[in-house]
């Protein structure tokens, strides 16, 4: 059974936000995504990217406006 990384690299986090891992470190530097640093290394826990992710997708044009007014 594999457990999925509950840390994750720069790298794996660009992976999968399919971004350069140069834009993930610029955000984490910037405070604009979850992340902590290990000596110069950032990491990132993986359910606080998820929460992120859920939270800026909450944050579009769609939830901000009841969808049966658009109807």
């Amino acid at each position: 059974m594999t457990k999925s990384k509950e840390i994750m690299t720069t790298k794996e986090v660009a992976e999968y936000l399919n971004i350069h891992p140069l834009t993930v470190h610029k955000y984490a530097r910037e405070g604009k995504i979850p992340a902590f640093k290990i000596g110069t290394d950032w990491r990132f826990h993986k359910k606080y990217i998820e929460r992120w992710i859920k939270e800026k997708s909450s944050s579009g044009v769609y939830a901000k406006h009841n969808l049966n007014s658009i109807f």
